[in-house]
């Protein structure tokens, strides 16, 4: 079941790669079918086998010969690694479907706000709605669910918020929707949390790409990423982080 999970999420992350090209774009992520952005020709279904036909072909188009980003296979292999470890922490459940399609939706949110410093509202709306979707059954079924999730929203958007009033604007728009998107689906608790790691690893990449002069104090680093990063460790391991603490601070 692992390996049709994998393969699964292989193809899944083939679909990612033409949203995250074409989103930022405005173009449609339907039509026209897959073609080389080069040569502009159509791609056949031997050209689109995910991570296979790029290693297959030798990362260039078979076409026009142009090479092809190493991002293609990457985000192919990460989206089902991804699926993996969901699956085996949750197992085939409600609970792997939904955070199967939150952390593809992040890893597409993360690629597009590296490469464009954006993250598009339609996408953090997709989020809401997929909440408030996966959400419904739980919120009627278990009392008091849903102001948990609620209290998510607005401790995760609301802080940022604050972060960006008390930095002038250091915090942008789009990271604020984004925690705030993600407090609805993972209520206040794991929000805190997720904030919390969101704001550990951005330092320390922060000060790595500094350190290696990738980076200097004045360019803008994304933060969607690090949020992404830190909501999908809460997902995996919230649970064993939180109780890791209590047992051995508190």
């Amino acid at each position: 079941m692992l390996i049709i999970v994998g393969l699964f999420g292989l193809i899944i992350g083939s679909f990612l790669n033409v949203c995250i090209w074409r989103i930022p774009r405005g173009e449609s992520i339907a039509f026209p079918s897959s073609h080389c952005p080069q040569c502009n020709t159509f791609l056949k279904p031997v050209d689109l086998i995910p991570v296979a036909s790029f290693i297959l072909f030798r990362g260039k188009c078979r076409y026009c010969g142009e090479k092809i980003s190493l991002q293609y296979p990457m985000i192919e292999a990460l989206n089902g690694l991804i699926y993996v470890l969901l699956y085996t922490r949750f197992g085939y459940s409600l609970d792997f479907i939904q955070y199967a399609a939150l952390s593809s939706l992040l890893l597409t949110i993360s690629l597009i706000d590296i490469q464009h410093q954006i993250i598009p509202d339609h996408l953090t709306f997709i989020g809401l709605m997929l909440a408030l979707g996966f959400g419904m059954s739980t919120f009627i079924e278990v009392e008091g669910t849903l102001g948990a999730h609620l209290l998510g929203l607005l401790i995760g958007g609301g802080f940022l918020l604050l972060v960006a009033f008390v930095t002038n604007g250091a915090m942008g728009g789009g990271d604020i929707k984004l925690m705030g998107m993600l407090g609805l689906w993972l209520g206040w608790k794991w929000t805190l949390l997720t904030m919390l790691l969101s704001f550990v690893i951005g330092a320390c990449v922060s000060l790595l790409l500094l350190v290696a002069k990738i980076k200097t104090r004045k360019d803008a680093i994304p933060f969607g990423p690090f949020i992404a990063i830190a909501a999908l460790m809460t997902v995996l391991y919230g649970n064993d982080i939180i109780n890791y603490y209590v047992t051995n601070f508190l």
